[in-house]
């Protein structure tokens, strides 16, 4: 399996990625996957581990960087857009389209966390996908909104709000706006803030289980107000009658988020349960990942059909 290191646009921005390839003999081009990073993740975390995993079974996989993110170009540096997120799954799509090693017409989105939303809405959008899957699927606007588990007070959502606004304002006058601060100090201080589920991020992203220096620590505070609106499931419905595959972990507090984009799905569909995982146990517990990428292996191989 060979790691290329390769560039693309989006909307005017650099994305850079690490395109995975089969070392395996192919009679022709291969099937294509294009794999997104959870938010503030980067492409050298789990979104690599699942794009080097899927092309050790045979798919050409390429994951890359969100634009204002990790290598990729794009200012200010940690802003979360959704809607450039959903323009980058699709920058990707038309990268992979001009590769001999690759069969256009059996390209499929995977998409992690963040990502996994994201893919949806690419997916509803951009035609060229023939199928979708997910891992983890969270929706940043939903979970900004209403937390994690869906149960926020809405006054949380509000403070958020007022301090975009003061940042907002304070750039217009050429001041710095500052940054919204993802994680805390310690693991004692995640957990009271976000329960199991905040200690789970706080050790991949900031201890030596998945920390990387490029994954973001802090988020551009426009990006809130930009999620205020945003709703990524509101192209569910034009995927079918495309395929879509959730792998979601069977203690992951963020479950009501695929379930709700089961429900709105008017193709084929399926949940698939991981046992025993949390939402980031599927990031890099071999115990969990295995199983994953072997139903993802199923998926896109039914799928991912000429014709």
């Amino acid at each position: 399996m060979a790691q290329t290191t390769v560039s693309f646009d989006s909307a005017g921005i650099p994305l850079v990625g690490h395109l995975y390839t089969p070392d395996t003999p192919a009679s022709g081009p291969r099937p294509a996957l294009v794999v997104g990073h959870p938010g503030t993740g980067v492409k050298e975390q789990t979104s690599g581990t699942y794009a080097r995993l899927m092309a050790e079974r045979g798919f050409v996989a390429l994951a890359f960087d969100a634009a204002y993110q990790g290598e990729s170009g794009g200012l200010p540096r940690g802003l979360e857009d959704p809607a450039q997120r959903v323009e980058d799954f699709k920058a990707a799509v038309s990268y992979l389209t001009t590769l001999d090693a690759v069969d256009a017409e059996r390209i499929g989105l995977l998409g992690i966390c963040a990502s996994g939303s994201y893919s949806l809405a690419a997916t509803g959008g951009d035609h060229r996908v023939k199928a979708v899957a997910t891992v983890s699927t969270a929706e940043p606007a939903r979970q900004f909104r209403l937390g994690a588990d869906g149960t926020q007070d809405p006054a949380v959502f509000q403070a958020l709000l007022d301090a975009a606004a003061v940042a907002r304002s304070a750039a217009a006058r050429g001041e710095d706006p500052g940054t919204m601060t993802m994680f805390p100090e310690t693991a004692e201080q995640a957990r009271a803030l976000g329960g199991q589920h905040g200690v789970e991020g706080f050790e991949y992203y900031c201890t030596p289980r998945g920390r990387h220096e490029r994954s973001a620590k802090t988020l551009a505070w426009e990006s809130i107000d930009r999620m205020a609106f945003h709703d990524a499931f509101s192209a569910v419905p034009l995927i079918g009658p495309r395929p879509i595959l959730q792998v979601i972990g069977e203690r992951a507090v963020t479950a009501w988020m695929a379930v709700e984009a089961h429900q709105r799905a008017t193709g084929p569909k399926e949940i698939h349960w991981i046992k025993g995982a949390s939402h980031v146990d599927l990031y890099d517990r071999k115990q969990y990942i295995d199983p994953a990428v072997d139903k993802l292996t199923d998926f896109f191989t039914t799928h991912l059909t000429n014709g």
